[in-house]
């Protein structure tokens, strides 16, 4: 893949002259990762951050008994790590590469200097952090307010908005994964859609999901409907 492209489509850098985008490519690096490596851990060294040219990371915290907790999965052109590289101090909590992939690593100390030369894309990642602090906001109401079906019912109105309103989506990650980030149990997950295909909500075929009742959904995600 053809790295000043790709840099030049990735939704943090878009806007920036040709100039600058060849700067930031001749800092970057490529990183191939197998299913299951990790990309770095919890307290690790903050010393750049990481964008996917190809495959899928999840973002999480282990409890002191050894939980886990899925913060993010973040796939192609979606920065992580980034936070940290710029407040200084270490990565605070862990990625594991979840299929092969393929990272552009951008490392710390060049790419602030890069911001120096141009303020501009400053403006760029204050942006993209302003986006990140609205999703820890939503994961903590999903976590501490919402009951598991409608947990749910926002993951699925999330995954049909991604694809511009479609009412019919495809559960891209795992049920065991699914549920981890929902922060609830496999099981679980599997007895919410059923509950919500019995009461016409929704049409599961594997992982397809046909959104029969988008009204009655979105309800169930804001906490104003509930199942009958």
């Amino acid at each position: 893949m053809d790295i000043p492209s790709f840099i030049a489509n990735v939704p943090l850098f878009k806007g920036l002259p040709d100039g600058q985008i060849g700067r930031i490519a001749r800092v970057a690096q490529t990183r191939t990762y197998r299913r299951g490596a990790s990309v770095f851990s919890d307290g690790d060294p903050a010393d750049g951050f990481y964008i996917p040219m190809r495959g899928r990371v999840k973002i999480y915290k282990l409890s002191a008994d050894g939980r886990e907790q899925v913060l993010h999965i973040m796939g192609f052109q979606e920065p992580f790590g980034e936070v940290p590289v710029f407040a200084g101090g270490r990565f605070p909590a862990h990625a594991q590469a979840i299929e092969e992939s393929l990272l552009l690593f951008l490392p710390a100390s060049a790419f602030i200097g890069l911001i120096r030369e141009d303020p501009s894309l400053a403006m760029n990642m204050l942006a993209l952090l302003s986006q990140r602090l609205r999703q820890f906001a939503g994961l903590v109401e999903q976590l501490s307010l919402k009951e598991a079906p409608g947990r749910l019912a926002s993951y699925l109105i999330y995954l049909s908005n991604r694809e511009k309103g479609a009412s019919v989506v495809q559960l891209d990650i795992p049920k065991a994964l699914l549920a981890n980030v929902l922060g609830t149990m496999p099981e679980t997950v599997s007895r919410a859609l059923s509950k919500m295909a019995a009461d016409g909500l929704i049409k599961v075929e594997g992982r397809r999901i046909t959104i029969l009742d988008r009204k009655r959904l979105e309800a169930l995600s804001s906490g104003t409907g509930s199942l009958r």
